[in-house]
């Protein structure tokens, strides 16, 4: 009778199991440009309070930029409207009155990859102290979400990286478009030309020593990086090399990266005694079995056009980082 109860159990477990899978694999696939957002929500909730909450917290500016660019590009629609094509949207964020104040985070609800962010509340300030209290999370897990999307197209067609590999021992899933431009004992340069200037990724280790823990790591980071833009990123005129912009302050976070600790440093650059600039983010990674820091920077040159999708880009490729030791 007992073999009977569990034959009975696991053929329900299988079967529930078999059926989980179905829907995950007839799930459409999500659409949507990078760092693009739909917002569900009611036209009179989104010309009021709620609204402006929204685009404050999700089209607030992005930090390194020169200009100021939005977070995601919001599209607004009314709950009648979430229905059909619209549901394939990769990033949502659905905004509702309910008699509980509710937040929720889900996953592949009708496509994949997708991300729905519920909040909902009684009341107007409810709902708004809703998105300030959960905004960080919601943020950080969109962001997560576009990274993640971004690799998946970059690794479509990837750069061969065995000099990589060999040089610095680590991989990295760089786009075909890029090409190696300086490839020497401890330094790479990789570069993506563009319509209107180029996307370029910098790789290059130093001792560990050289960059000291606090409070003087920052200043370390920016020595460091105007020694190698001294040494290897020049301009086309005498005297005109690659600096650290000190107009405007850089922004510093240290983060975990592969189980790594590393500073991230984001900020503007500019070639001395020249008038070429553009945006950069840099990660210092702390390489303890190494007896180093390897450094991976991506800068762009792009003047008068949007940046924000580029430097994505950059950083989909750093954050794709494998250390093979």
């Amino acid at each position: 009778m007992k073999n009977i109860i569990f034959t009975i159990v696991a053929a329900l477990v299988l079967f529930s199991c078999k059926e989980e899978q179905q829907q995950k694999t007839s799930l459409k696939d999500s659409s949507g440009k990078i760092n693009s957002l739909s917002v569900i929500i009611e036209n009179q909730m989104w010309g009021g309070e709620v609204g402006d909450s929204i685009r404050s917290k999700f089209a607030a500016p992005v930090d390194g930029l020169p200009q100021q660019e939005p977070l995601f590009n919001i599209s607004q629609y009314a709950p009648k409207l979430f229905e059909g094509f619209m549901t394939n949207s990769r990033t949502i964020l659905i905004v509702t009155k309910t008699e509980q104040a509710n937040f929720e985070i889900k996953k592949n609800v009708y496509a994949q990859p997708q991300t729905i962010v519920y909040v909902s509340g009684n009341t107007i300030s409810e709902i708004i102290n809703k998105l300030e209290e959960h905004s960080k999370e919601i943020i950080s897990t969109f962001k997560a979400g576009e990274i993640l999307e971004n690799q998946r197209r970059i690794a479509i067609s990837l750069l061969d990286d065995s000099k990589i590999k060999k040089k610095f021992n680590i991989s990295l899933k760089i786009p075909t478009a890029y090409k190696y431009i300086i490839e020497e004992d401890k330094f790479f340069w990789i570069r993506k030309e563009l319509t209107s200037g180029n996307n370029s990724i910098l790789i290059y280790e130093v001792p560990i020593a050289t960059i000291e823990e606090d409070p003087n790591f920052v200043s370390s980071i920016i020595t460091l990086r105007d020694s190698i833009g001294q040494k290897h990123i020049q301009g086309t005129l005498a005297n005109t090399h690659m600096v650290t912009e000190d107009s405007y302050a850089p922004y510093f976070s240290k983060i975990t990266l592969k189980g790594k600790e590393a500073f991230e440093t984001k900020g503007t650059w500019e070639l001395k005694n020249d008038f070429m600039a553009g945006p950069f983010i840099n990660y210092a990674i702390k390489d303890e079995a190494n007896q180093r820091y390897l450094v991976v920077e991506g800068f762009c040159y792009n003047p008068s056009t949007s940046k924000r999708d580029l430097m994505h880009e950059l950083e989909a490729i750093i954050k794709s980082i494998t250390f093979l030791n």
